[in-house]
Formats: structure tokens, C-alpha cells, sequence
């Protein structure tokens, strides 16, 4: 007798949905439904219910086909009734933290069909850029459902074709992930019951050094984040924010093995010189009010290591960094520009940090503004 078919439901069928987590699940015996607001896209998936990924390591390219996928407007009624399958039995999402919200409604309509059809649990996995995006996810979501529903969930080279790079690191938190069949294992993930340190490690570390790439880069005037990594000073900067400050912090908290922790840099690094990822620095760097929250990718390692009495040099320039970040498209850009216009620098670091003003971090991070504004931005960033 066959098994019955496997069908995952994906939210965002972007470069992480359809590069990464799209091919582990197929690979992991899924049926893959991709959720999009993007129409031409989903119309694409269904016409060909297949597409490309082209793997893009700095010294090879790749390629493998992904099949057996379909897709669905997210703003549509077809995606409630998706969930209502019984086949359903995991929902991932890679949507970006400020589309979570805005998805909730729609995973909630379709929680409460699938209790009305009863179809059964189902695992969600937000796969986000953020600390505790599922947790984020479900709050959203029980806003919007019933006590029932409430109570239920508990138990629960075309256009298509995208450029991936060949590193990925999937983790998930094994305590709240429900067994809703035996036989289903999904390849590519990692098990833990300590998510919260693989989390910080990868936005205190992948994503700290990536912003401190953009940020310094856009000053000296690179456009791709390889060409900036290249540069021998951010190159040392960054990698001196990442083991000897954040990441000496991240060791102390969470106990990672240090020799391993500096494989997981040095891995990190590569990365970002391959060039064929054609990683744009505006790109990396838009929004730098996000990334300068507290908690984020590049307080949240500033803070830890003031925790544990570590330096935060090579970090406050970063941070310094985000502050001339000056992109006239980029709404935070000029939102953050203008604070420092208005309020000088001094203040604005104190409010946008949470440093207060005669304090050592804040000191560093005005003497690296001093310094910074005086790089030569004449190349343009085309």
C-alpha cells in the first residue's frame, strides 16, 4: 500500500522559499504549495510545477531541479482551503519579521477550516530574521482566532528558476515541534532544544558582520558586498566584531566551542567574498533603523559583550556606520539622517542605542563617527 501524499504549505516564494527551504522539503518527500502575493509567480509554479535552483559557490555553479510544487495567491480564498487538506501537515513561512502580522489573518482562516474539516495538527515554522519568530507568529495568529480554534491549534533560468549559495543552516526548536507523523523527517534540519543560542548565533554573527559589510562598504564607495569584504580594513573589522567582541560574548553566554565558533566565522567570511552572489551593499544595508534596534543584529552583540566586559570597538564602528548610511530611497535612511540634522549626533546615538551620553559605548561610537565621516565617498554606488 502507498503512503498517503505529503503536503507542506511555504509563505513567501522568494529566494529563501524556493532556494532553500522549498528544495529541503520537497527532498524531505513534500508536496510543496507555495504562498505568494506575487501572481505571476504562483501562475508560473502551476504551469510548470517545477523550476531550477542554481547553486553559486564562488568556485562552481550547480544546478538542480526541484519538482512536484504548485502555488497559490496568499490573498485568495484558495489558500484557506489548502490548509483544510488533510495532507497538510506543516506550514513554514520566510516572509521577512514585518509580513508576519500580516500573514497571521490568513494562517488564522485557514487554522479554523482545518478544525472545521478536521484535518488534523499541524506544525508552523516561521523562518525569519529575528529572536523567537514563531512565538511572534503564533501571537499574531491567536489574535485573530476563536477559543475553539485557539484550543485546537494548540494540538496542532525561468522566472522561477533562482541563485542560491551552497551554505545553509536550518535549526529548529524540537521541544515545540509536534510529531504529527512518525515517518516524516525532514531533511536538512537540525534538532535542538536550545534554539535560542543558534538563533542569536546566526543574527549576531551572519547578520552582524553582513550589516557591518554594507554599512562601512557604502562609505568607501563598494557596491557588492564581496568587493567591500575584500577591503582589508573591513575585513579585520569585521572579523574582529565577530571573535574577539559579539562573538567572544555569544561563547561566554551559550557555551559554543570556540575552535568550532571560529570555523562558523571564518565560514561566515568566505561567504560573503563569494562573488557570484552579487550581494548589494543598498540592498544589505536598506532599513538601517531595523537593524540599529535593540536586540538586533548590531546593539544586540553591543550590549552582550558589555554584558561580559568585552571591547565593542570594531562594533561601534559598524554601528557608527548605520549613522551616514545615506541612501535618499531609503525611507529609514533619511528618517535616521534627519534625527542627526536635527538633534546632532551625540543625541541621536544616545537615543537610537540606548547608550546614554558619557557612558564608554557612546564615547567609542561618537569617536568612530568623527573618524568614518572623514572616508572618501566620491565613487558612486550604481
Amino acid at each position: 500500500m502507498s503512503q498517503p501524499e505529503r503536503k507542506a504549505i511555504h509563505f513567501g516564494a522568494g529566494n529563501i522559499g524556493r532556494g532553500f527551504i522549498g528544495p529541503l522539503l520537497v527532498d524531505s518527500g513534500y508536496h510543496v504549495v507555495f504562498a505568494d502575493v506575487n501572481k505571476d509567480i504562483i501562475q508560473k509554479l502551476n504551469e510548470q510545477n517545477s523550476y531550477e535552483v542554481l547553486i553559486l559557490d564562488e568556485e562552481s555553479e550547480q544546478r538542480a531541479s526541484v519538482s512536484d510544487v504548485s502555488g497559490v495567491v496568499s490573498t485568495s480564498d484558495d489558500i484557506v482551503h489548502v490548509f483544510a487538506d488533510p495532507a497538510v501537515d506543516l506550514v513554514t513561512t520566510a516572509v521577512g519579521p514585518q509580513i508576519l502580522e500580516k500573514i497571521a489573518v490568513t494562517i488564522a482562516q485557514g487554522l479554523h477550516a482545518r478544525r472545521e474539516a478536521d484535518a488534523g495538527p499541524l506544525n508552523v515554522i516561521a523562518c525569519e530574521n529575528m529572536i523567537n519568530q514563531t512565538t511572534t507568529l503564533r501571537n499574531h495568529v491567536f489574535e485573530h482566532l476563536t477559543d475553539d480554534d485557539k484550543d485546537g491549534s494548540k494540538r496542532t533560468a525561468t522566472p522561477l528558476d533562482v541563485g542560491v549559495e551552497g551554505f545553509y543552516e536550518w535549526v529548529v526548536d524540537e521541544k515545540a515541534l509536534h510529531r504529527t507523523r512518525p515517518d516524516v523527517k525532514l531533511k536538512g534540519v537540525k534538532l535542538t532544544t536550545s534554539l535560542d543560542a543558534y538563533i542569536e548565533r546566526k543574527l549576531f554573527t551572519l547578520n552582524c558582520g553582513h550589516a557591518i559589510t554594507a554599512y562601512l562598504g557604502f562609505l568607501k564607495g563598494y557596491n557588492t558586498i564581496d568587493e567591500a569584504i575584500r577591503d582589508e580594513d573591513i575585513r579585520e573589522t569585521v572579523r574582529n566584531a565577530l571573535l574577539n567582541e559579539g562573538g567572544a560574548a555569544l561563547r561566554k553566554k551559550h557555551n559554543f566551542d570556540k575552535e568550532e565558533y571560529r570555523q562558523y566565522v571564518e565560514k561566515t567570511m568566505e561567504r560573503f567574498a563569494n562573488p557570484r552572489l552579487k550581494d548589494d551593499i543598498v540592498r544589505v544595508g536598506r532599513q538601517p533603523l531595523r537593524k540599529l534596534a535593540k536586540g538586533d543584529r548590531l546593539l544586540g552583540p553591543a550590549y552582550m559583550a558589555r554584558e561580559y566586559s568585552l571591547p565593542i570597538d570594531n562594533l561601534a564602528k559598524g554601528i557608527t556606520a548605520a549613522f551616514l548610511y545615506e541612501v535618499p530611497d531609503d525611507k529609514q535612511s533619511v528618517e535616521l539622517q534627519k534625527k542627526v540634522e536635527k538633534e546632532g549626533i551625540e543625541k541621536a546615538v544616545s537615543k537610537v542605542t540606548g547608550f546614554q551620553e558619557g557612558s564608554e559605548e557612546h564615547r567609542k561610537i561618537i569617536e568612530a563617527y568623527h573618524a568614518l565621516s572623514k572616508l572618501d565617498t566620491t565613487r558612486s554606488h550604481s
